[in-house]
């Protein structure tokens, strides 16, 4: 199985930004829907973003559209999301998740089977 390393994670505050990237190991991700997760302590995983195999379609929580972009790179090797003026109540684990080739820019974690050991994102009041 492909592995999907995240990086970019960190401390920052309110009204910063980060941009996330998610990298599949020796395999291009051209093919595959993906997504980004977050979950909070306490709180169930929640759907972020998603963006669909071809990258025409993307999908965004209400709470992030406007400041948050998911993309996949030229050589697409790898997913980033670039997070704006994020607020203290966005601090999770962010994870980013494969879904099915050909697949659909879904909000649904069951429509993704491959997820990534997640990056702290810490935002600070």
């Amino acid at each position: 199985q492909v592995q999907l390393v995240e990086s970019g994670g960190g401390l920052v505050q309110t009204g910063s930004s980060l941009r996330l990237s998610c990298a599949a190991s020796g395999r291009t991700v051209s093919i595959f829907a993906m997504a980004w997760f977050r979950q909070a302590p306490g709180r169930e995983r929640e759907f972020v973003a998603a963006i669909s195999w071809n990258g025409r379609t993307t999908n965004y929580a209400d709470s992030v559209k406007g400041r948050f972009t998911i993309s996949k790179d030229n050589a697409k090797v790898a997913v980033h999301l670039q997070m704006n003026s994020l607020n203290a109540e966005e601090t999770a684990i962010y994870y980013c998740a494969q879904g099915g080739v050909g697949g659909r820019a879904s909000s649904s974690t069951s429509d993704y089977d491959n997820w990534g050991q997640g990056t702290q994102v810490t935002v600070s009041a």
